[in-house]
Parts: structure tokens; sequence; C-alpha cells
């Protein structure tokens, strides 16, 4: 099937599933390579995705951290600032969380939530927005100074694909907390957040830590084309594994079993279901 938006410009035949699923695959294999070289080297790495409601980046930094191992890979969503943190450095709250040596952050939304909705719905006065602006970049080169890996993702969706989005998850109970009033806000704000994302942009796309714009459409080709840029990025290396081998069991010493009737199992729900042969 077709993917097309209406501006015309994004129009592509859809990988079929067995295809995409293959390279996918690949891909989480070096995004595994990848981390156990930043474990071994104490890098610092951080991604950063943006983009608009929908656009699909819960989606990619799922498959990014699905094999990944949690305690060197953590996902950071903040809620919105609390009294104390209103009173902070903007930056202040984000700069806790980034990586310590052998760590790689995903940031879902960022420190760009300033350019972003807090702007365009006006949470945050004009003279803040503009602050942001400035000091953003001095921010960002500070980390890029320090040694930190910085990478930045813009989840580009068009707004017919955007809308399909919303309506659908407003039909699925498993993805309908998702939404918020918010989110569906953006449809009727569309230019106003066009316009901030080029200012953004403008100010903050610097040669130290330059903007990659993802077409995310097609949620299957954005997933696999982030994934492959962001590990064609990072000069990352395979590190030799430990030599493991499982041991063998070694002779009973005549331990047995308590009784099953002394312990409490959970209901066989899954015996209830229809079995196929096989």
């Amino acid at each position: 099937m077709p993917v097309k938006g209406t501006d015309g410009e994004r129009t592509r035949r859809r990988l079929r599933r067995a295809d995409y699923e293959a390279e996918l695959r690949r891909l989480q294999v070096e995004l595994v390579r990848m981390q156990e070289w930043v474990r071994a080297e104490g890098a610092r790495l951080v991604v950063v995705f943006e983009g608009r409601d929908a656009a699909g980046k819960g989606g990619v930094i799922k498959r990014v951290t699905e094999h990944l191992n949690p305690r060197l890979a953590r996902i950071v969503a903040l809620p919105k600032p609390t009294d104390r943190e209103r009173g902070q450095w903007y930056f202040q709250r984000y700069a806790e969380q980034l990586p310590t040596a052998g760590e790689i952050v995903l940031f879902d939304r960022s420190w760009y939530n300033r350019a972003g909705v807090e702007h365009v719905m006006g949470f945050c006065s004009q003279e803040e927005y503009e602050r942001f602006l400035r000091q953003c970049p001095v921010f960002e080169r500070l980390l890029v100074e320090d040694g930190i890996l910085l990478r930045k993702y813009w989840f580009s969706v068009s707004d017919a694909v955007q809308e399909q989005r919303l309506r659908s998850r407003l039909e699925d109970p498993v993805r309908r907390w998702k939404l918020s009033p918010m989110d569906l806000e953006s449809i009727t704000r569309w230019e106003a957040y066009s316009r901030a994302k080029d200012v953004m942009f403008a100010h903050t796309d610097i040669p130290e830590a330059p903007w990659y714009v993802v077409e995310s459409d097609d949620k299957r080709a954005a997933r696999l084309n982030m994934i492959a840029h962001l590990l064609s990025t990072v000069p990352y290396h395979e590190v030799a594994p430990p030599d493991l081998a499982v041991p063998s069991r070694p002779p009973s010493t005549g331990y047995r079993r308590p009784p099953r009737d002394t312990q409490t199992y959970v209901p066989d729900h899954a015996a209830r279901l229809g079995r196929t042969p096989g």
C-alpha cells in the first residue's frame, strides 16, 4: 500500500513486513554491539526524540531499546515540572538526567519542550522563550565539548497521517491513554507548531549538534531509517564478549521439592483458551 500525505511529497510503497522485520532484527543486533562499545569505552550517548504528536517517536524508542540492557540504556520522559523545578534554571532538570560513563540516555521529548509546546500553548513567557533560543546552542556545545555524543532527531509527519493516528488512538482502548486534550488541540494549531519548529531549527541546528529529520508517515521505514542513521554516526566497533559456558549440572544431593499443594499457584487462565496442534 502506498503511504501519502496531503502535501503529495511523501509517496512510497510500504515495506513488506518480512523485509521490515528482517532488517529490524539486523539493526537491533548492531544496537546491542553499540551498547557494549559504549559500556566498554565509557562513552556517553544522548539521543533526543522530538516531533509532533503521533509522529511515531514512541514506537521508534521501543524498537531501539527492545533488546538493550535497561541498566545501560535509559528512557527519560519527564512529566511537567514541579513548583520547585519551575524555580530552577530551565536546563537543570534535564542536566540531572544526562548519562554517566558507559550509559545511553534516550529523551522522549526533551528541553525542546520550551521551543514547541510551551511556546505555542503559552506555558512560558516570551522572555523565557527567547532566552531558551539563546542558551540552548550554548548548552549543547558544552555537552559536546565535554565528550557527550549528542544526536537529535525530528520526526516529521503530515497533517493527514497525524489526524488518522490520533483518531485511531481514540478508538483503541490500549492506546487511548496516549491522548490528551493538548494532543488533540495540536490539530487546530498545526501552523503555529510549524512556525515554532522552523524558528527552533534556525537557532539550534548547529554544526556541533545538528538536527536530523526523519520522515515518519511510514512507521516501518522511519524506524529503520532512524536506527540505521544513529548507528552510522557512532564510531563503535564490536567488543569481544567474555568467555561464557553453561556448566554441567552437579549430581543431586537429595533435595526434594515441597508438595505442590503447599504453595499457591496462579489459576491456569491459558488452559481455557483454544490451542492449535503442535
